[in-house]
Parts: structure tokens; C-alpha cells; sequence
């Protein structure tokens, strides 16, 4: 009974990366970027990161549209919350794709070396 407990509350590493219309403003990706954190921390999930990757061109048109504006999500939560994500994520206007990746402890250990290896991006001109 005790590791049912213990296994239900376990939160998993996962990844998210949607593509939004590329018609969106800025200001726009940004909105709804901090919406979709919010339905991840609104199941009991844990955003750890978001980086805008900006607008990009497609592998292939998805719904006549050439280019997209690139979001990825690290978030840790319960595995109810990844399929909820998902479901809401189709449900989206504005997402064209979107693809949820859960993260095992190799690549959480690979990504952090990547992060130390990786010099800081230079200071903002001011």
C-alpha cells in the first residue's frame, strides 16, 4: 500500500515543445505561453523552464502556414498531468503542433552537462 502512495505522488521530468501560429505577436506567444504554464501548474505540476526559440520555418506547411513561433517547456508533474497537457494542447487554437517528451534521469544528467558546458550568453547592449 505504502509504494502506491509513494508512486502516485511522484513527479516526472517532461519536456514540451508547441509550435504556435505565426501570425501571433510577440507580446501574443508570450500570453500564451504563460497560459499553457499555467494549466501545468493549475494540475500541480512545477514549471522549471521556458525558452521562446522565436519564429522559425517548417519542415512542412501544417495547416497552410510555412513558419511557426517555437516554445519548450520543462516542467516536472504527476504522468495525468503530461496526457491533460496534450488533450488541451490539441484543443488550442493557436498550437499547430506539439510534441510532450518525458525526461529520464540519463538526459536530465546530459542536459545539465550541456548547461555547464555552455559558456553564458553575452550581456544584453544597453
Amino acid at each position: 500500500m505504502r509504494a502506491s502512495i509513494v508512486r502516485r505522488n511522484h513527479l516526472n521530468d517532461y519536456e514540451v515543445t508547441y509550435i504556435l501560429r505565426p501570425a501571433l505577436e510577440e507580446s501574443e506567444v508570450e500570453e500564451r505561453a504563460n497560459v499553457i504554464a499555467e494549466i501545468v501548474r493549475g494540475q500541480g505540476g512545477e514549471v522549471v523552464a521556458v525558452e521562446r526559440l522565436g519564429k522559425k520555418r517548417l519542415a512542412y506547411e501544417i495547416n497552410d502556414a510555412r513558419e511557426g513561433n517555437y516554445v519548450v517547456m520543462q516542467f516536472k508533474a504527476a504522468a495525468g498531468v503530461s496526457k491533460e497537457l496534450d488533450r488541451l494542447l490539441r484543443l488550442h487554437e493557436d498550437v499547430l503542433r506539439a510534441l510532450i517528451v518525458r525526461l529520464d534521469a540519463k538526459m536530465l544528467t546530459h542536459m545539465a552537462a550541456l548547461a555547464a558546458a555552455t559558456p553564458p550568453p553575452p550581456p544584453a547592449p544597453a
